[in-house]
């Protein structure tokens, strides 16, 4: 399997899968306005400081997001957990507990995708 670099910018990058996200997710409230609107309801509830703060709640989706192999949602929480302040080794533990339910796939998505992230996504934007 080839290594793609996602550092550099085009269909591959971190930043092109963020558009991507927003322009489906657009796409499809076109067509489905309600479901969207309760979707995007439900889950800002859910990340909104409460007793567990915003930090912890996007390291948490991270580490799910790894365990389900779900790349959109690592690109995202990754981006979230920047976001929050995070450090690169905060988010590095939290692939490591993912990785300890989710093995050697988990693990790949951490070292590979996660990284790639947080590389592109710390660049000083000019």
């Amino acid at each position: 399997m080839e290594h793609q670099d996602h550092s550099m910018p085009g269909s591959n990058s971190t930043q092109s899968h963020l558009i991507r996200y927003k322009e489906g997710l657009g796409k499809y409230n076109e067509n489905m306005p309600e479901l969207t609107h309760a979707y995007n309801e439900f889950t800002r509830h859910c990340f909104k400081e409460g007793e567990i703060s915003e930090k912890y709640k996007q390291l948490i989706a991270l580490g799910i997001s790894i365990y389900s192999q779900d790349e959109y949602c690592i690109i995202y929480h990754t981006k979230g957990c920047l976001d929050q302040g995070c450090s690169e080794n905060e988010i590095l533990e939290a692939v490591g507990v993912s990785a300890a339910f989710g093995g050697g796939a988990a693990m790949s998505q951490g070292v590979t995708l996660v990284q790639e992230c947080i590389q592109e996504l710390n660049k000083p934007r000019h």
